[in-house]
């Protein structure tokens, strides 16, 4: 079976810019059902609905050749950000189990902000699914300078941490301390 070309991971391209005009629309958490993520993802970029699903690069050795697959940050969520019709829309392909609200609409712009600006930064990511208390801290230079996280320290690397909250997740990468400042 051939590997397939990556699925789009975000709509619209520009969800996450400054500029982008997308008043009216909450955010809205789909928990889908087992590997429906990018499926999922072509119903609603086909429909132009705006949602949100990062994929992180995954290599493999198959037969002796190694093939990259993208898969999803966070297994079983997609981010959706939508009006009530679109909601209905995105709940009406049967991929989604449940559709949590988002109270706090700010906390999850600005978490899936940084996961974006993770993503893009072009460093090697890895899921985080069990969080750990660490210290915050805030990266100082470099292209992700000025994202906010926590340091989370195994054996001898230590690897900062970005959060999701609201699903109690995360992506991490492995950075030098010099770049890194705490957050008081």
């Amino acid at each position: 079976m051939p590997v397939l070309p990556a699925e789009p991971e975000i709509y619209p391209l520009s969800l996450f810019a400054e500029e982008a005009d997308l008043s009216g629309g909450a955010w809205w958490v789909l928990h889908t059902r087992p590997r429906q993520e990018k499926s999922l993802a072509r119903e609603l970029h086909a429909g132009r609905i705006p949602f949100y699903l990062p994929q992180v690069a995954r290599r493999s050795l198959v037969r002796g050749r190694v093939l990259t697959s993208h898969v999803p940050l966070f297994p079983g969520y997609l981010f959706l950000l939508a009006h009530r019709e679109q909601r209905i829309a995105a709940l009406a392909t049967r991929r989604v189990v449940q559709s949590l609200p988002v109270v706090v609409q700010e906390d999850l712009w600005h978490d899936l902000g940084q996961i974006h600006r993770l993503l893009t930064a072009g460093v090697e990511v890895s899921p985080e699914d069990h969080l750990a208390l660490g210290t915050v801290v805030e990266i100082r230079s470099g292209p992700l300078a000025g994202l906010r996280g926590k340091i989370v320290e195994e054996a001898s690397r230590r690897r900062f941490v970005v959060e999701v909250d609201f699903i109690q997740r995360g992506a991490s990468v492995l950075l030098d301390d010099f770049v890194l400042q705490a957050v008081r």
